[in-house]
């Protein structure tokens, strides 16, 4: 079995996307996902399972499209990838609370940051399949969009230690 984190898009953010951990983790066991744990209300969620990335994200982008109605974006990381996102942070200098990480499913083009807009003194670091983000100033002004990552979910990297902790108790 691999220990794997599910980090969804745009749940109980601004209002938006309503989705209580409680229905989450019920949709996770019913799934077949085991060891099931949720953690804070922005849709983080740790578990053991024999299925591949590929399948546990299509399980359930599923369910969520029956229960919310439409498509709900899923990434999934297993835990060693997550670890290494952790790990490989080029901001761990900075506070974890104005560094992000945003998922997402592809590899970013070489070019991603290139193409950034609105910039205001953030710093930008491209991986493999996250863009790291240092926001100086706090998120809350910022413009930042860096459109390679519009499919993308941000987790501060207070959030990231949190989950790669949670796995590990797994």
């Amino acid at each position: 079995m691999t220990a794997y984190v599910a980090l969804l898009r745009a749940v109980n953010v601004g209002g938006t996307g309503k989705l209580p951990m409680s229905t989450l983790k019920a949709m996770c066991e019913e799934a077949g996902l085991r060891q099931v744990r949720t953690y804070i209300a922005s849709g983080n969620v740790v578990f053991m399972s024999d299925a591949d990335e590929a399948q546990v994200k299509s399980v359930l982008e599923d369910k969520l499209r029956t229960y919310a109605g439409k498509p709900v974006g899923v990434l999934v990381r297993s835990a060693a990838e997550m670890s290494g996102v952790l790990a490989r942070n080029p901001f761990a200098d900075k506070p974890g609370n104005r560094t992000v990480a945003i998922f997402v499913d592809e590899p970013l083009p070489a070019d991603a940051l290139d193409h950034a807009r609105g910039i205001r003194g953030e710093l930008m670091h491209l991986a493999q399949r996250e863009a790291y983000i240092f926001y100086g100033d706090g998120m809350a002004d910022s413009r930042l969009r860096i459109p390679a990552c519009d499919a993308g979910t941000a987790r501060n990297m207070n959030t990231v230690a949190k989950l790669v902790e949670m796995t590990a108790s797994l």
